[in-house]
């Protein structure tokens, strides 16, 4: 009895803790649908950069969650999991010239709620972010949703 609980234990324990992967839009714009096709209602449409977690696949669709808890699908040559990337969650974000408070803002600052970055790398509790435009900044961490 003993041998078969250890058994088990190395099963449970070998097993992936969740099975949700970070995926990024890739391209401009996108549109999220209630199902796996062209043919569903359009549920949201996302710009470049904008982090999804995937929840399964089905055929060339992806069915994602974004940083509301919502699920969507994205056709899946709209997405990439060869960066990270970052969405404001809170209302608004400074973005600054360096990691901290003693920088200034940037010109495009402040960021707005569900403006979308890719992750350049991270320093501290701060996050060098770049936009779709080419427009780079820091960003503090606990303001942004990472995939």
């Amino acid at each position: 009895m003993f041998i078969r609980f250890l058994v088990s234990l190395a099963v449970l324990v070998s097993l992936p803790v969740s099975t949700a992967m970070a995926l990024c839009v890739d391209a401009d714009t996108a549109n999220l649908r209630s199902g796996p096709g062209t043919k569903y209602e359009k549920t949201w449409q996302v710009f470049k950069y904008m982090p999804l977690k995937k929840i399964s696949k089905k055929g060339d669709w992806y069915k994602v969650k974004d940083l509301d808890g919502d699920t969507h699908w994205i056709y899946g040559r709209l997405v990439t999991s060869k960066y990270r990337c970052a969405v404001v969650k809170a209302r608004k974000a400074n973005i600054r010239k360096g990691p901290g408070k003693k920088y200034r803002r940037t010109e495009i600052s402040p960021a707005i709620k569900y403006d979308s970055f890719k992750v350049l790398k991270t320093k501290g509790k701060w996050v060098k972010v770049i936009d779709e435009f080419g427009e780079k900044g820091w960003i503090f961490r606990k303001l942004l949703w990472i995939q």
